[in-house]
């Protein structure tokens, strides 16, 4: 994905530098709009990359509005401890410790790791019960949280999926939000299209996949 980006703003730079060849001053105008897209692209969507196996990159893509509810609906009556894997901005732990449950997002984007504490601050938001660690959820234990919420690419579902029944709790659910888990029964689901969320009981799943 991260290629991908790259690949665009350059065709779009190659595009726009040749049809302003023949005059000088839309060309100099050209080039730092296009100096300033990259440069704004690069702090929020790259910081951390390097950190992160290749296969395991995902660009920062924020949960919409109508996600957010779909997901804070999954969520209800639950209690305890909450973790977001890749919590950006930080909008669904917001969210999530508006109805009550002690939050802590995980999330290697400096730029954004920032943004979500300096607003955390601004609103006051306490660090104990809403927390934003510069951490890789990746290499990190996650048997202390029963509640997780997750919004990443498709093809890292399954292999997300994995670590999660190997760590949480039987007690634990998982939220998943536009991309549903391959081959894992879902307890409920909220909303359609790209907005639609998808909550799992780690027990039932277990059982279901033999490994109760």
């Amino acid at each position: 994905m991260e290629d991908s980006t790259e690949f665009i703003l350059q065709d779009q730079g190659s595009r726009m530098v040749h049809s302003s060849k023949d005059n000088p001053i839309l060309t100099v105008a050209t080039g730092a709009l296009l100096a300033g897209l990259y440069g704004m692209w690069t702090m929020f969507a790259l910081p951390g990359f390097r950190k992160v196996p290749r296969r395991l990159k995902v660009p920062y893509l924020p949960s919409s509005k109508a996600q957010i509810v779909n997901a804070m609906q999954l969520l209800e009556g639950r209690r305890g401890q909450l973790v977001d894997l890749g919590s950006g901005d930080g909008r669904l732990v917001f969210a999530a410790y508006s109805v009550g449950l002690q939050c802590t997002g995980f999330e290697i984007n400096s730029m954004l790791l920032a943004y979500a504490r300096v607003k955390a601050r601004w609103t006051g938001v306490p660090p104990s019960q809403a927390n934003f660690v510069n951490k890789d959820f990746w290499k990190t234990d996650l048997s202390n949280y029963n509640n997780v919420t997750v919004f990443l690419a498709p093809g890292l579902m399954e292999v997300l999926g994995e670590k999660l029944l190997r760590e949480l709790p039987d007690d634990a659910r998982v939220i998943a939000c536009r991309f549903p888990f391959p081959q894992w029964p879902h307890r409920a689901s909220q909303g359609d299209g790209l907005d639609q969320a998808w909550a799992y009981d780690i027990s039932t799943v277990r059982s279901a996949l033999g490994q109760a």
